[in-house]
C-alpha cells in the first residue's frame, strides 16, 4: 500500500475460512503480539476472497481494497 512519505507500508487483505469468525481488530492485535514492529500491518481487511488462478494460486497484482477507509488502522 502506497504511504506518503515511506513510499510504501504493510497491509493485509484477509479471506477467513468459512466457519471463521474473527474482527480485524483481533487479527491486528494477534500479529502485533508476534512480530517486530515494522513487519505487522497498518490496515486490514476482510474480504470474501481472494483472487485467484488456474493454479490456485492468490494473484496479489489482482487484490482491490474496499472502497472507501473502512480499513481498522494499527499504530
Amino acid at each position: 500500500m502506497a504511504h506518503e512519505s515511506l513510499g510504501e507500508e504493510v497491509a493485509a487483505v484477509v479471506a477467513l475460512g468459512d466457519d471463521a469468525r474473527c474482527s480485524p481488530e483481533e487479527l491486528l492485535a494477534y500479529v502485533k503480539e508476534r512480530v517486530a514492529a515494522y513487519k505487522y500491518p497498518r490496515h486490514v481487511w476482510l474480504v470474501d476472497e481472494l483472487p485467484k488462478g488456474p493454479t490456485g494460486k492468490i494473484l496479489k497484482r489482482e487484490i482491490e481494497l474496499p472502497a472507501g477507509d473502512a480499513a481498522v488502522r494499527g499504530s
